[in-house]
């Protein structure tokens, strides 16, 4: 008996240190600036970006032909933050577009920039906390994103002056920073929120990759990795959730995503719509993750067009 004990013990004893040590790896290249990576990001999204370089190359060649600068604010936690900002002919109608997990500011809106320079806006592009130009260690994932996205809206207004009308615009993990900013007392300013393939929670997307990509189980790598994010990063992985948020949201909401999406399920988007008080939803056919737009671009701009009109925008 005392043999199988001590041989059960020494087997328990390698399969903790397996979990931590899984965990540890999981935490490293998920939440760390140095070890996430945008090329391991495109290859688990699933979506072919190749078929889009063309029409890509030629909006962002338009886009930067206008004129833009670098800005700059600090978060409350004291990162200096960075964005790209098009003043688009200093009108009254202005766009903070945030960006997904491992991408910037001026890659995510490539697209999307010519329809909104095209309509008048004036567009700001912040690079999240550990992102791009802007400083910071952990991700926030949305959680520690939206407080700073409150940061960029002040910025705004005091760049547009008070009368200005401000959308929020929100790819992926920049879906989940809008709705969640939406989730707080907003200044007026803002009139609307538009997430496309923003997940639920962190915790949620990450149970999501496990099962469905590694083929591991959640318990008790996130119990873990919450635990060590709670400490070195300042927020739980389930402290925000954008279903939950959803229902505070004052402002009209377009949701949109794709039916193919593998990366950050289209349910996601159901159970978030389910909460919002005034909300609309464009589900495209056969767009994978982040993709809606170049797989439609005329459903997508329509969408935004009766939206903006409803929102005052």
């Amino acid at each position: 008996m005392g043999k199988f004990l001590k041989k059960a013990a020494i087997l328990a004893g390698l399969f903790t240190a397996a979990e931590a040590g899984g965990s540890a790896y999981f935490y490293r290249r998920t939440m760390k600036r140095n070890k996430a990576k945008v090329e391991r990001t495109i290859k688990m999204s699933g979506t072919d970006w190749d078929q889009y370089r063309p029409v890509m190359k030629e909006k962002k060649e338009a886009m930067l032909s206008s004129p833009h600068e670098d800005v700059y604010i600090y978060s409350e936690d004291g990162l200096r933050l960075h964005a790209t900002y098009f003043p688009n002919g200093e009108t009254d109608k202005a766009v903070i577009c945030f960006h997904g997990y491992t991408s910037e500011g001026m890659s995510d809106y490539i697209g999307l920039s010519d329809y909104y320079l095209r309509n008048g806006y004036r567009m700001l592009l912040p690079d999240a906390r550990a992102h791009g130009s802007s400083e910071g260690e952990y991700i926030g994932f949305g959680c520690l994103d939206r407080y700073d996205a409150l940061g960029w809206i002040k910025w705004m207004t005091g760049r547009c002056g008070e009368k200005v009308r401000i959308l929020l615009h929100g790819t992926s993990m920049g879906g989940a920073t809008v709705l969640m900013t939406g989730g707080l007392e907003l200044p007026e300013q803002v009139k609307g929120i538009v997430s496309d393939c923003g997940f639920t929670s962190p915790k949620e997307v990450f149970t999501h990759v496990l099962h469905t990509m590694y083929h591991l189980p959640a318990f008790p790598m996130l119990q873990i990795a919450d635990y060590v994010n709670k400490k070195k990063a300042g927020y739980g992985l389930d402290e925000c959730n954008t279903a939950r948020e959803a229902a505070k949201i004052s402002v009209p909401v377009l949701l949109v995503h794709g039916d193919a999406d593998t990366f950050v399920p289209c349910g996601m988007c159901g159970k978030i719509y389910a909460n919002c008080r005034q909300a609309k939803q464009l589900i495209v056919e056969g767009a994978g993750h982040a993709e809606s737009y170049y797989k439609d671009t005329d459903a997508y701009e329509r969408a935004l067009d009766d939206f903006l009109e409803g929102a005052g925008l």
